[in-house]
């Protein structure tokens, strides 16, 4: 049975495997930058289609009034406010997709979540490769990883996103189509730089809590800084100490992280004091 109380000569016991911190410090920021990534370009996609118009049975009506002129109207005539065909023509399968995943990946367990992916996805229906690279990060888990938590991380940019586009002034795309500005191009120049500078914030402490949340993926066998302390451990029976130095390379990660978007957000708002 392993030690749980602190031992200056411990540390010294755990210097042999000093390398094996190094290997997973770089493993988790390599899995942090590709779970940003990978979340950040979904849940763009999934606030978009959250907010989307796209009602294709109103389409139809509009395309052929004859034929499906009664989800705006009744046989008299008269303008639909209720009712089946009244929600049924203002039904939004994009947002309705959008908003089920959302749903599903922040209501089930990050645990749950790699352990299908790794297992249902990656065990049976994609075979990836088998190799390392940098010579020490299996491709075949660090995928299923990154993945994973780029996946579940999109669910929870998504809403923050959508809240940053949503406070941007519905009048500044009023005067971006009066120049002649294009839906991507009003996006882009426009309402997109001014929304992530009011979610900047949310945003930081989404990434923070992502390098955080990494460590769950040494249970399929990613080598984090998590499953490099198992590995010290198992191989040391020393607990406390290898736990203790996992803890302050969180803290050396995550605390200048945040620092450094904040500092990055007052840059952005010093155009809006006056």
């Amino acid at each position: 049975m392993g030690n749980f109380f602190i031992n200056p000569e411990n540390f010294g016991a755990i210097t042999p495997y000093l390398d094996l911190f190094r290997q997973g410090l770089i493993v988790t920021v390599l899995l942090a930058f590709c779970t940003v990534v990978i979340g950040f370009i979904l849940a763009l996609v999934l606030a978009l289609l959250r907010m989307s118009a796209f009602r294709p049975f109103l389409w139809l009506s509009h395309a052929a009034p004859k034929t499906f002129g009664f989800f705006e109207r009744d046989r008299e005539g008269n303008k639909l406010d209720s009712g089946f065909l009244y929600h049924l023509g203002r039904f939004n399968p994009l947002s309705f997709l959008a908003t089920a995943y959302v749903e599903i990946m922040r209501s089930t367990p990050v645990l749950v979540q790699i352990l299908i992916i790794y297992y249902g996805v990656f065990g049976s229906l994609i075979i990836l490769p088998k190799f390392k690279f940098f010579g020490f990060i299996a491709f075949d888990r660090f995928i299923p990883g990154a993945i994973t938590l780029g996946l579940n991380s999109a669910a929870y940019l998504c809403e923050i996103i959508r809240s940053g586009l949503q406070s941007v002034d519905g009048g500044q795309t009023e005067a971006a189509r009066s120049l002649g500005l294009k839906q991507f191009q009003n996006l882009r120049y426009i309402v997109l730089p001014q929304a992530l500078k009011n979610i900047l914030p949310a945003i930081a402490n989404e990434f923070v809590v992502i390098i955080k949340e990494s460590a769950i993926t040494y249970v399929i066998g990613v080598q984090d800084i998590m499953a490099q302390v198992n590995a010290i451990r198992g191989a040391t029976f020393i607990i406390m100490e290898p736990l203790l130095i996992a803890a302050g390379l969180y803290f050396c990660l995550c605390f200048p992280t945040s620092k450094l978007i904040a500092y990055v957000e007052r840059r952005m708002r010093r155009g809006d004091v006056r």
